[in-house]
């Protein structure tokens, strides 16, 4: 179920490794949820001016819904304006259950070479982050910056509570100052409270995850441990906002840099 990508999408009731739930009736949970094995269905994809701007969308909807178990309904619209170097995704995610449901979803993102690269920088104002084997709060120097493919790596994951500026919107950055080339995502913490920071500095499969969420990836019971294990009650439709955009030139890194 984990085909990497730009965005993969983890949930919707559970993201982490593989686990099993005492107080939801043993239920054993696969790699990072059911969510990326499910096919979409009323996929339509349509431009049109709207005022002086041309945009580009497209919508489809996901199932997940198993007998005695959840039943969520995800509709997803991605979108971009003509000329811009920017995305939107508007994910809207409903339960159709008459039971509420654990509500775990992560966008991991797996940016790769040219943006990553040795002294790549990991940009984020974290009012606590920390590490996954001892839960212990790390600081930045751990974090910020990457480095090159190397022939054996151990993984690093980070979780991060981010801070929101003055609108409640965060923004992180993956930046490569040697090309002046860089990554963003933009979204409101109301929505999407914790960032997960994957490091796979492997060669052959170098990457990264940067992975806004409303949990991290660590599993249900680390969530439910902290106290981000979210539940979506019967008839609710909850939304998730989130922008991913590209900086170019060290102009636009700057303006970034100085909104964080």
């Amino acid at each position: 179920g984990f085909y990497g990508g730009l965005v993969l999408t983890c949930g919707m009731t559970f993201t982490g490794h593989p686990e099993v739930d005492p107080e939801e009736e043993n239920e054993e949970m696969g790699l990072h949820g059911r969510l990326s094995f499910l096919p979409a269905k009323a996929v339509v994809a349509d431009g049109d001016w709207e005022g002086e701007e041309y945009v580009l969308r497209v919508r489809g909807k996901i199932r997940q819904a198993e007998v005695f178990k959840e039943n969520l309904e995800l509709t997803r619209e991605i979108s971009t304006v003509l000329g811009e170097k920017c995305f939107r995704i508007h994910d809207r995610i409903e339960n159709l259950s008459i039971d509420r449901s654990p509500l775990m979803f992560v966008y991991h993102c797996n940016p790769g070479f040219p943006v990553l690269d040795a002294g790549t920088r990991f940009v984020i104002n974290s009012e606590k982050s920390t590490e996954w084997t001892e839960d212990r709060e790390v600081g930045p120097e751990l974090y910020t910056t990457a480095q090159g493919p190397q022939p054996s790596f151990e993984d690093n994951v980070f979780v991060h509570r981010p801070i929101a500026d003055s609108e409640g919107n965060v923004r992180v950055g993956l930046i490569n100052d040697a090309r002046q080339l860089g990554i963003y995502w933009k979204f409101p913490i109301s929505e999407i409270p914790l960032v997960n920071q994957w490091q796979h500095f492997i060669r052959g499969t170098y990457v990264t995850g940067v992975e806004p969420g409303n949990a991290s990836m660590l599993g249900r019971a680390w969530n439910r441990k902290h106290d981000y294990l979210q539940h979506i009650e019967p008839g609710e439709v909850r939304d998730f906002h989130l922008e991913i955009g590209v900086l170019d030139g060290a102009e636009e890194i700057a303006a970034f840099e100085a909104l964080i």
